[in-house]
């Protein structure tokens, strides 16, 4: 095996690209179904002038639909079922933002996308509070200790206490908060929030185009205050502001980018409150392009040679040219349009003449891109979820997590446009949208999801954008197991016993189909030579030995 060599800029060099580095932030926007994700995201190209009018996910008032659900089935259901890259420009700043989609059946698509960003900005409803999927998505986050900035939405209407919500964010994302905006009341006497951090008020106006301009109060006992809101709301903002100091003290930078706190914010993104505080503290304290882990190494954004990962894969994005973009994050050094890059996995070079940086569905072509980008490469079937481009260096990046479905149907033909239906499953399936399997020597094909809501959409864009129809087969089964054994014997004497549900995923690998979580540790303990992984991670342990655990 090679042994490869960082090489660094010389110094003429290196501060044009460490500027480049350092203008940077790449981050993803995550919560719950219908927490204000997508309006949130909307709000804040608005604010940076990336658009000129604001979509509306869920009105009937408003007929422009929003940037980042641009899928029809997005249109028409409401939800994002797809991650959306905007790249656009904000004080000097090249801001990459991932919306992702919030409803649990779409979750491993934001997994995926929570391992090309720096930081996040988890978003909770004030009604409704930490939901089950909020909960879920945070543990990825406390895993890889990315930063969190908290966005509480819909203050306009009548919510739980915020210090309640405080309490139960604490609580059930186990992660320590410090509030750098306090609302004034909520609901229908919502007066508007006074920055801890600036020193300042806010006055709420609803349907408002932006925020009044903020009033400076470094005195909260100063009559100013009593005369903008009135006496009673202003002993209340008195006496929560100094419970505040005394529980929760001031902010620490440093324990945010260690992703130890997280800073609250309080607003209403439906009506532009609150959003551009947050989007202005955002471009002031979230992290630039930080390194990532590697199966041989860390890799540094300063580092010379170029390398990233693809962690999304998109078909039919331009449903007029059928096209297969491989969104990008690149990791280290410059990538350069028309240049030959190493596909690691293919061992083969490959060169790319129309990079694209995206708005939603809109591109941009690009000539170049820095660590931190996030961009498309047009894909003629070269790429999967996790493939590495670099310089030459045989690198991996870790962390990029493919799950055991939980709902599996046998794919049907009901059409006779086959072509066009094994065409279309591997391209959506290759997106992550689904896992595809195959039993019977390949005859037969099952398609696994997270949920219900998957299979509607893969039925949906099989029709109208292959032309092909299909139906769906319940299957009794728990769970997919890919199996490994260094014991041969052993690994045919299961195969050969439990032939009916051993099949294989898109890649080859062995995969056992078990009936039940049951069934599954009696396996396990009779097999003991035998790895039953509910993960195609490598490194991951094995369900065999975590069992023994």
């Amino acid at each position: 095996m090679p042994r490869w060599r960082v090489v660094f800029f010389c110094a003429g060099e290196t501060m044009s690209y460490e500027s480049e580095i350092g203008q940077r932030r790449t981050f993803a926007i995550i919560s719950h179904p219908d927490a204000g994700k997508t309006t949130l995201t909307e709000k804040f190209l608005l604010f940076a002038g990336a658009i000129q009018t604001a979509g509306a996910v869920k009105s009937h008032k408003i007929k422009k639909t929003t940037v980042s659900d641009f899928m029809e089935i997005e249109r028409q259901r409401g939800i994002s079922v797809a991650s959306a890259v905007m790249s656009f420009e904000y004080r000097g700043l090249k801001i990459n933002l991932l919306d992702t989609p919030g409803h649990k059946d779409f979750s491993e698509d934001t997994y995926r996308t929570l391992t090309a960003v720096d930081s996040v900005i988890l978003i909770v409803d004030s009604v409704k509070g930490v939901e089950e999927q909020t909960e879920n998505l945070m543990k990825v986050c406390r895993m890889r200790k990315t930063p969190v900035i908290i966005f509480v939405n819909k203050l306009d209407r009548e919510g739980q206490s915020p210090f309640d919500l405080l309490d139960e964010i604490e609580s059930k994302i186990s992660l320590k908060v410090t509030p750098l905006s306090w609302p004034i009341s909520r609901g229908a006497t919502f007066k508007g929030v006074y920055s801890l951090h600036e020193k300042n008020l806010r006055f709420f106006g609803a349907n408002q185009a932006v925020a009044d301009e903020a009033v400076a109060i470094s005195d909260l006992h100063s009559e100013v205050l009593d005369k903008n809101i009135g006496k009673d709301f202003a002993e209340k903002l008195r006496e929560d502001v100094a419970l505040l100091l005394g529980v929760y003290g001031g902010f620490d930078k440093e324990q945010y980018l260690a992703g130890e706190v997280a800073p609250v914010f309080f607003g209403s993104a439906l009506n532009n409150f609150g959003v551009r505080e947050l989007l202005e503290t955002f471009v002031k304290i979230a992290p630039p392009p930080g390194p990532m882990l590697a199966d041989a190494r860390l890799v540094r954004p300063e580092e010379s040679t170029f390398s990233g990962f693809v962690f999304k894969i998109h078909a039919n994005l331009d449903l007029r040219h059928r096209d297969r973009i491989a969104f990008f994050r690149v990791c280290s050094g410059k990538f350069e349009r028309n240049t030959f890059y190493r596909h690691v996995r293919l061992d083969t070079n490959l060169r790319f003449s129309n990079p694209a940086s995206f708005l939603g569905q809109k591109k941009d072509v690009i000539d170049e891109a820095f660590p931190g980008d996030v961009i498309g490469l047009y894909d003629r079937g070269n790429f999967k979820i996790g493939d590495t481009l670099t310089s030459g260096e045989n690198l991996h990046y870790q962390g990029i997590p493919s799950f055991s479905p939980e709902i599996f149907r046998e794919l049907i033909n009901t059409s006779l446009k086959g072509k066009q239906l094994e065409k279309g499953i591997k391209q959506l399936t290759d997106e992550g949208v689904a896992q595809l399997f195959t039993l019977d020597d390949g005859r037969r094909k099952v398609v696994g999801t997270v949920g219900q809501l998957q299979f509607e959409v893969i039925a949906y864009r099989l029709e109208h954008e292959y032309g092909a129809e299909c139906r769906f087969q319940p299957l009794n089964y728990y769970k997919a197991c890919w199996i490994t054994s260094h014991n041969p014997a052993q690994f045919a004497e299961f195969c050969n016993f439990k032939s009916d549900r051993i099949g294989q995923d898109k890649d080859g690998r062995p995969v056992f189909f078990v009936e039940s979580e049951w069934m599954l540790h009696h396996y396990v303990k009779k097999y003991a030579d035998i790895d039953f992984r509910l993960t195609t991670e490598l490194k991951s342990t094995p369900m065999g030995k975590a069992a023994e655990a």
